[in-house]
């Protein structure tokens, strides 16, 4: 898979793994609005914190 989401919070933990970016920056988007803490990885290994998603959009 192309780009994976991690979503954490509490004692919980959640990944997510998508080939659109689209689809893996709204569902990250959604999570860390509802608290998570949220960090989505792409293909090279470059992370990306709820403040850069626009930049994983724009790519």
């Amino acid at each position: 898979m192309a780009y994976k989401m991690v979503a954490e919070r509490d004692n919980e933990k959640c990944s997510f793994a998508r080939e659109s970016r689209l689809l893996i920056v709204a569902k990250a988007k959604v999570w860390a609005s509802e608290g998570w803490k949220v960090v989505i990885t792409d293909q090279d290994g470059k992370a990306y914190a709820p403040p850069d998603f626009d930049q994983l959009l724009a790519a």
